[in-house]
């Protein structure tokens, strides 16, 4: 994908460079970061898109259905990102054949968004000096911008029993499953507040079923706009965890890591009012939105820059029903365009 990438700006004679950050999470690519120097005296702004779709992803054949576009079935879209991708490109098509006046901008395409943020997180920012970046990474009509998000933590938890015989000496055992059974159905899951959410995703343990399972790895999260309901939510998981491992006389180690912070972006912000700007002048309605997921945006913001995700109209992403319509495509692209020409 980057390789294709880096041609496709290159065929329309832009430079790209490509950073280290493939190295550093044992991939084969790097981000993809492209500066067009514009002759406006106005703040450079980043325009992003991640490279990386989800799985079934894999041989996808795309069907152009009247004005939708969706996936045989079999695979995903793949419009998370690709979309995001493809505006962009289409928008640096127009600047470049009518030649309108723009401030500079840097292209950032990145890696492994999927799968953690990890580009975003190991870009080369020692090569980006744009002040505001435009994330194209989210559904909803167009015009629709996340100007919030929440703060995630990745949660480890271990639990260790004591594994014997299930049929000659159950009594001498500890179950493992039976610990992390009773700490997850007594903990709060799914929808906690309008603020704040937490998973169970993954849980591995155990084998035959004459062995008393001695060990359990649980993968889950939780998220908040809320940095202090993020930390009440993954202390009661904890606690939920501790609670059951002392009751069948286990252990459990127990390990929170915040994945990426939370932002919110004031309606009174610069880049809010050049959005706003931009909405007026291509007639599409502002939506600004608070979101429960993650994205590159979470990072940019991290790293001082004054970042929002705009919709490019994707649907029913992570799933092989995945569509999205041309026109919303067309409309987003328009929108970018006039957002660059309201950087001032």
């Amino acid at each position: 994908m980057a390789d294709v990438l880096k041609q496709k700006l290159q065929q329309m004679g832009y430079e790209v460079e490509e950073d280290k950050a493939g190295e550093k999470i044992g991939g084969t690519a790097g981000n993809l970061i492209c500066t067009i120097k514009g002759t406006k005296g106005v703040p450079a702004v980043m325009l992003a898109a991640h490279m990386d779709t989800v799985e079934p992803g894999t041989g996808k054949k795309p069907i152009v259905d009247g004005d939708v576009i969706r996936s045989d079935g079999t695979t995903v879209l793949g419009s998370d990102d690709v979309a995001g991708i493809v505006c962009i490109l289409e928008s640096l098509k127009v600047i470049k054949e009518e030649a309108f006046e723009h401030g500079d901008i840097q292209v950032v395409f990145t890696i492994a968004e999927e799968g953690g943020l990890l580009g975003a997180r190991n870009l080369d920012y020692s090569r980006i000096y744009a002040k505001y970046a435009i994330v194209l990474d989210t559904g909803g009509p167009i015009g629709t911008v996340a100007v919030k998000a929440p703060s995630h933590n990745i949660i480890n938890a271990t639990v260790k029993g004591l594994a014997s015989h299930a049929g000659i000496e159950p009594e001498n055992g500890i179950s493992a499953i039976q610990i992390a059974s009773t700490a997850i159905a007594s903990m709060k899951l799914g929808r906690i507040d309008s603020e704040t959410t937490a998973n169970i995703g993954s849980i591995h343990g155990g084998g035959q079923t004459n062995i008393i399972c001695d060990k359990v790895e649980i993968k889950a999260e939780a998220r908040s706009l809320d940095n202090r309901k993020l930390d009440e939510q993954t202390a009661h998981m904890r606690e939920c965890f501790e609670k059951a491992a002392v009751k069948f006389g286990g252990k459990v180690d127990f390990k929170a890591d915040l994945e990426y912070s939370s932002f919110s972006i004031p309606m009174d912000a610069k880049i809010m009012s050049m959005l706003q700007r931009a909405a007026d002048d291509t007639n599409i309605k502002l939506l600004p939105e608070e979101t429960g997921g993650g994205s590159d945006t979470s990072i940019f913001n991290e790293n001082g820059i004054e970042s929002v995700n705009i919709s490019v109209g994707m649907k029913q992403v992570h799933s092989v029903d995945e569509n999205i319509l041309v026109d919303d495509m067309a409309s987003a692209t328009e929108f970018l365009l006039s957002i660059i020409q309201n950087i001032y």
